[in-house]
C-alpha cells in the first residue's frame, strides 16, 4: 500500500497552505504547459489519478467532459474535493494507485498531477491505465523530475563563486527516497527519465510529448521566489496515447 502522507495532520496542514492548494490550477506554475498537452475536453470520459482537492476534475467538467472520476488515497483530500464540488458529472473514489483496478476501455483521458512519484510500481500502474483507456485514449501526467528528486539531501550548496547550485546525487540509483518536504518521513520513488519513458512504451503507449519543466522568465518576473527553481527541471510532463 502506498504511503498515505496526506492524511497526516502536519503534512496536510502544510500542503493546504501551498499556492497550488489555495489558488488551484492557477497556483501551479506548470499548469499552462500541462494544459497545452491536453486534448479538448468535449464529451470525454476522464479519470484523474491522485485528484487531491479536485481542481482538475472540476476544470475538466467545466470544459465539457461528460463524466469525470477523481481517485485519491487520502480521506482528507477527498473530503475537501467533495465539499468544493457541486457537479453531478464528477465522482470521487478512494483507492490506492499501487493496487488500482479500473474497468477496461472506460476512459478517453487519464490525467495525473504530481502523484506518480509516490507510486513504487509505475510499470504496473501504466499497464492498468493503458487497459482502462479506449482506443486512441490519452494519458497526460506530471511528476517530480528525477533530477529534482535525485539529491540525497534537499539542501542547496554553493559553487566557488558563491552561486547556489543543486546537488545531483545518485541519479542512477533508483528506488525510495525519504525527504522532509512539508513533514518528516515523506517517501517518494526515484526513477530515471529513461526508466519512466521505457515503462510507458512497455505498457503499450506511444509517446506524444515530453517536457522538462522549469519556471519561465515571465513567471519568475511575476514571482521572484521561483528564481531558484530554474536551477534544474522541477517537473517532468508527459503526454502519451494508446
Amino acid at each position: 500500500m502506498a504511503q498515505n502522507i496526506y492524511d497526516r495532520p502536519d503534512f496536510f496542514a502544510n500542503y493546504s497552505a501551498l499556492a497550488r492548494s489555495v489558488k488551484g490550477l492557477a497556483g501551479a506554475p506548470e499548469w499552462p504547459a500541462l494544459r497545452a498537452m491536453l486534448p479538448p475536453m468535449d464529451g470525454l470520459r476522464v479519470v484523474d489519478l491522485g485528484c487531491g482537492f479536485g481542481w482538475f476534475c472540476r476544470w475538466a467538467s467545466e470544459n465539457g467532459a461528460s463524466e469525470v472520476t477523481g481517485i485519491d488515497l487520502s480521506e482528507n483530500m477527498l473530503a475537501r474535493a467533495r465539499a468544493q464540488t457541486a457537479d453531478y458529472a464528477v465522482t470521487y473514489l478512494q483507492a490506492d494507485l499501487e493496487q488500482l483496478d479500473l474497468p477496461q476501455s472506460a476512459f478517453d483521458l487519464a490525467y495525473s498531477s504530481l502523484a506518480l512519484h509516490y507510486v513504487e510500481d509505475a510499470g504496473k500502474l501504466f499497464r492498468t491505465v493503458h487497459r482502462a483507456l479506449a482506443a486512441g485514449g490519452r494519458f497526460v501526467f506530471s511528476t517530480e523530475h528525477p533530477i529534482f528528486m535525485a539529491p540525497a539531501s534537499q539542501e542547496w550548496i554553493a559553487d566557488a563563486s558563491g552561486r547556489r547550485t543543486w546537488p545531483v546525487n545518485g541519479y542512477a540509483l533508483e528506488g525510495p527516497r525519504t525527504s522532509g518536504w512539508l513533514a518528516k518521513g515523506v517517501v517518494k520513488y526515484h526513477r530515471t527519465l529513461g526508466t519512466t519513458l521505457n515503462l510507458l512504451v512497455a505498457a503499450g503507449f506511444v509517446i506524444d510529448h515530453v517536457e522538462e519543466f522549469s519556471p519561465t522568465e515571465a513567471q519568475v518576473a511575476d514571482n521572484p521566489a521561483l528564481a531558484e527553481e530554474r536551477e534544474r527541471p522541477m517537473f517532468l510532463l508527459v503526454a502519451v496515447h494508446r
